[in-house]
């Protein structure tokens, strides 16, 4: 029995966007980059599991805005933002471990061990202020890294993601999907991701993020699925002090009244007529909707 569309649409609003690029995983260290003309650098450094990851800066100093990709997904889906930040705020993008450029044998494929991934970056670079912008699952994961790291975050952007702290699928159903997911990961993940976008939607980005989404390593997805769709988004929602400025998509409603419950500086902008992968179909838009917020967050 398949699962109703309004199911598989909150499934994906809280979680879906996968677009791994097969790019083999580099080794375990490199040096770390440092960017004095504006040219990206790219390094490796290990997670606190020991897992290699690797990450993009372009810009100099001890602040930046720390891009985080959602399930699946790599650093290669930031390359607008990367370029429209950059010339004010130094930027980092980052491949989660088992994503993009990024190694793998990780024992579990967690939330919490993605947020470690994000604070070993942090660290080897030497930031001392960072606004995470986290989509899709990335959201959660700086949920996570926000915690580890009280003292150098400064502002969060959840992208379509958080729409609803109170709210997830029932757990008979939460299984349903997951046992569809490991007993055909392609074809169960192509009806998600196609299931994101909108009857607008451009449909070479369409073709494109399905390709990318249905060559994930089905090792590191599945596992990475069912803890984004375990995790508690509320708990993790009230230990945020700091400014929290979301850009979702009007697909999958945010409710206000019940994430300012957990964290009364909860606000969100709200794009319209666009699906989950925002900054592909609108980036543009998307990319002045952040500048503007993260302007307003004081990096």
């Amino acid at each position: 029995m398949s699962l109703s569309r309004q199911a598989f649409v909150l499934a994906c609003g809280l979680v879906l966007a996968a677009c791994a690029d097969g790019v083999a995983a580099p080794p375990p260290s490199s040096p770390v980059a440092q960017d004095t003309d504006g040219r990206p650098r790219e390094g490796t450094v290990p997670s606190a599991d020991g897992v290699p990851i690797h990450f993009t800066s372009v810009g100099a100093g001890d602040s930046a805005v720390v891009l985080v990709h959602c399930w699946s997904c790599s650093t290669r889906y930031w390359d607008h933002e990367v370029k429209a930040l950059s010339p004010r705020w130094r930027v980092v993008a980052i491949d989660l471990g088992g994503h993009g450029a990024s190694g793998k044998g990780r024992k579990s494929w967690t939330i919490a061990s993605f947020g470690e991934d994000v604070r070993a970056v942090v660290s080897a670079l030497g930031l001392k202020r960072v606004v995470l912008v986290g989509h899709s699952m990335g959201g959660p994961v700086t949920l996570e890294a926000a915690k580890l790291m009280p003292d150098k975050v400064v502002g969060l952007v959840p992208v379509d993601t958080l729409h609803d702290v109170e709210k997830g699928m029932a757990e008979p159903a939460k299984q349903q999907l997951f046992a569809r997911m490991r007993q055909d990961f392609k074809g169960t993940t192509e009806e998600l991701v196609r299931h994101l976008f909108v009857p607008t939607s451009d449909r070479a980005i369409v073709d494109r993020v399905v390709a990318d989404m249905t060559a994930a390593d089905p090792e590191v997805a599945i596992p990475a699925f069912e803890s984004l769709f375990q995790y508690a988004e509320g708990p993790a929602l009230e230990k945020i002090k700091v400014p929290i400025r979301a850009i979702n998509t009007d697909v999958v409603a945010t409710n206000l009244e019940a994430n300012r419950r957990h964290a009364p500086q909860f606000d969100v902008v709200v794009m319209k007529g666009v699906g989950h992968w925002l900054m592909l179909e609108k980036p543009d838009e998307f990319d002045q909707k952040l500048i503007e917020i993260v302007g307003g967050m004081h990096l």
